[in-house]
């Protein structure tokens, strides 16, 4: 039996550390899922839980928070 199930993955990024290599990636034009959406935030100790209990609320079938 194949599955084609792709999960929509949020990825809650800081600024400073996981966004910036992010964004190295692209620019050396390495690729990710189109599945995994990244927000930009200033710092991923802001992340509470309940910003991830509405991600997944809100479609999400995965968050990711890197810092």
């Amino acid at each position: 039996m194949s599955s084609d199930f792709e999960p929509d993955i949020l990825a809650f990024c800081c600024q400073h550390c996981a966004y910036a290599a992010a964004d190295l990636a692209g620019s050396l034009r390495l690729q990710y899922p189109p599945n995994v959406k990244v927000l930009l935030l200033p710092c991923s100790g802001r992340v509470e839980v309940v910003h991830i209990l509405h991600a997944l609320e809100r479609g999400a079938d995965g968050v990711l928070v890197a810092g």
